[in-house]
């Protein structure tokens, strides 16, 4: 399986692991929550594989800027999977899958766990 890259183009964090991915020759496709949304299916995959308090980032401007009635509604998997569809820029970011690993956030140490490049 091909490694999907998700996030927003203009994260710092997801310039970083784009960069690399590229420098270290890995093959992926990047996937911009801003244009190409996020399918349903994909969230809950991420979902099932995950705690939703990993996949939510509750540091960003995003959920910072939610009013707390939103804030409040969110405690568990369904009612995180739909604020994620609702607002991906919520989703912490990057998100990595593929050839049967998933990882949330970026840090060199990782991704070269993750791809066997340590």
């Amino acid at each position: 399986m091909k490694k999907t890259l998700y996030g927003i183009p203009n994260c710092d964090t997801v310039k970083k692991a784009r960069t690399w991915l590229l420098e270290n020759g890995h093959d992926f496709v990047f996937h911009d929550f801003k244009k190409q949304g996020l399918s349903r299916e994909t969230a809950a995959r991420w979902l099932a594989e995950l705690d939703w308090e990993t996949l939510v980032n509750r540091k960003g401007m995003t959920w910072r800027n939610l009013p707390d009635e939103r804030k409040a509604l969110v405690v568990d998997k369904a009612s995180a999977l739909e604020l994620m569809l609702e607002h991906t820029s919520v989703i912490k970011r990057p998100v990595l899958e593929g050839d049967g690993a998933l990882s949330v956030g970026f840090s060199p140490d990782a991704y070269a766990r993750l791809t066997g490049a340590a």
